[in-house]
């Protein structure tokens, strides 16, 4: 009977979470996540929607186990009294090693997640280098064929938002750089962050992804960095491939050329002259 129940409840779970979808216009079919923007979300939303089952799983059997209790074992008149153990040997080896077996089997999910999120594409379509400093956000796209090969950058101030403008469809390499500490690039649309950390290169801390439709979507800094992080914002612009040249155009008019201030200190060794790496 143990098992036909269990039998039935996964059958609920699977019908129920077989409606859901990354890309679903209502909040709880997305199960609270963001509107799905980018092609490494399809990942990351299998271990989320496999962490919303596994909880709805304990959910059921722990609050199942209190109410049987409950009702099993209440006070049935003032003289009764349930009988008393010491300890229960079943009871305690469930309660060591299902969560063990729980989180080893999310610890597996999360690092195939996470080795697909990070795979490299051979040519993606655009370089974009990405410097976070307190506390603004920099992001130069590098030698795109619309400004002749030239580099430009968006930036901005805590009061002014940076502005960072991709193509939709075409593959873009992210590289990331910090002149001070450890910021944190998040987009919460791409379902994906990662450190920006001061004296890594883009050779180190660097990630690919293609942006999957058009939008303007809200980035921010996920790791806490000083007075000024809450101010730490930018502005994602997903738009077609014209839109996306015109604005480094517009970017090279402006003399928005080269690399800003904070990508010249990024890999600077602090009191000297040298950068990371050299002797």
């Amino acid at each position: 009977m143990g098992r036909l129940k269990l039998a039935a409840l996964a059958v609920v779970l699977v019908a129920i979470s077989s409606g859901c979808s990354p890309v679903d216009d209502h909040d709880v079919k997305r199960l609270a996540l963001p509107v799905a923007a980018s092609d490494r979300t399809d990942e990351m939303w299998h271990v989320w929607l496999g962490a919303w089952i596994a909880v709805l799983v304990v959910f059921v059997l722990v609050f199942g186990l209190i109410m049987y209790s409950v009702i099993r074992f209440r006070r049935r008149s003032e003289d009764e009294v349930p009988s008393q153990i010491r300890y229960h040997l079943p009871l305690e080896a469930l309660y060591t090693f299902a969560p063990v077996i729980v989180v080893a089997v999310f610890f597996y999910h999360t690092v195939v997640a996470q080795n697909s999120m990070l795979e490299k594409v051979d040519n993606p379509d655009h370089t974009v280098t990405v410097v976070g400093s307190k506390w603004q956000w920099a992001f130069t796209y590098n030698d795109e064929a619309a400004v002749q090969g030239d580099d430009v950058y968006d930036v901005g101030t805590p009061e002014k938002f940076a502005d960072l403008y991709l193509p939709v469809n075409e593959s873009v390499r992210f590289n990331l750089l910090s002149p001070d500490v450890i910021h944190s690039f998040w987009v919460p649309e791409f379902y994906f962050k990662m450190d920006v950390v001061p004296g890594r290169g883009p050779q180190d801390n660097t990630f690919d992804l293609t942006p999957t439709r058009e939008g303007t979507f809200t980035g921010r800094c996920a790791e806490l960095c000083g007075l000024y992080h809450s101010r730490m914002l930018f502005k994602v612009h997903v738009v077609s491939r014209a839109e996306y040249d015109q604005h480094l155009a517009e970017l090279k008019e402006q003399g928005n050329i080269g690399a800003p201030e904070g990508q010249k200190m990024a890999m600077k060794v602090a009191g000297l002259d040298t950068e990371e790496g050299e002797h």
